[in-house]
């Protein structure tokens, strides 16, 4: 399967400008054969924690955004938005996958970017979410829930690739690209970061995102600049590469 990352710039708080500009890299992704595409965390608003209407309903207007394109396109797409909730008025950061018939799957962030306040306009999820997509195993995570490797670690034996949409900024740039191949080689799956470029709520953001594969090399790779970054995954290159060298086994998941 042909997997596609569209690292691009963000119009601040304003969907409408955001949808505008992705369509086009969304219709270049598909020429360029991708049949699963990720978006950036907060694709359609950036990372807005100041604005306490920025919330959408489920199902609302990004999330419809992503079913049409996937219907319209015949792939699988997401990103994270901002996505309400029953009982909180705040809303989840919600990572919302549509596939080719327009259905939805939904990962809500685990964990609040404390250090950003997130936690305090944002509720958390609780719960993970692994999409098959054909034969492969695809978890979904979003930018912050990199850290932590005992979550990744957790789902790894069931999983081919793990999907990472970010809003990261510059001055960490380095802690991403570590983390995201760290998170590769040692789970031995694909990793697939998509993190946004340009400015935004006083933040810069260059991008870098990455494709890696279950051995942490690069597929293909971008700078600070929009881009499309596409490698072709098989869930058969993950069963080799974990028969190969079984790490995985002497992993041990608790105490004794």
């Amino acid at each position: 399967m042909r997997i596609a990352a569209i690292q691009h710039d963000i119009v601040w708080a304003d969907r409408e400008a955001n949808f505008v500009r992705l369509e086009p890299m969304i219709s270049r992704a598909v020429s360029d054969g991708a049949i699963f595409i990720v978006l950036s965390e907060m694709f359609s608003t950036g990372f807005v924690v100041d604005d306490q209407n920025i919330g959408e309903p489920t199902g609302g207007p990004s999330s419809e955004f992503l079913s049409t394109q996937a219907t319209r396109h015949g792939v699988w797409i997401g990103g994270s938005c901002p996505e309400l909730g029953d009982d909180d008025a705040r809303p989840y950061n919600s990572f919302v996958l549509a596939a080719p018939d327009g259905t939805q799957h939904r990962y809500r962030k685990i964990h609040p970017f404390t250090y950003g306040n997130e936690h305090l306009h944002f509720r958390a999820g609780d719960s993970f979410v692994t999409v098959d997509v054909d034969d492969l195993r695809i978890s979904l995570f979003v930018c912050y829930d990199l850290r932590f490797a005992d979550e990744f670690w957790g789902l790894a034996p069931d999983t081919d690739l793990y999907v990472v949409p970010a809003n990261w900024p510059t001055s960490r740039q380095e802690h991403w690209l570590a983390l995201l191949k760290a998170r590769a080689i040692e789970n031995q799956a694909y990793v697939v970061g998509c993190n946004r470029v340009g400015n935004g709520g006083g933040l810069t953001y260059s991008g870098a995102s990455r494709i890696f594969s279950p051995l942490g090399d690069t597929l293909d790779s971008a700078d600070a600049s929009e881009a499309i970054i596409v490698a072709d995954v098989t869930a058969q290159h993950v069963r080799d590469v974990r028969a190969k060298y079984p790490f995985l086994r002497d992993r041990r998941s608790g105490a004794d």
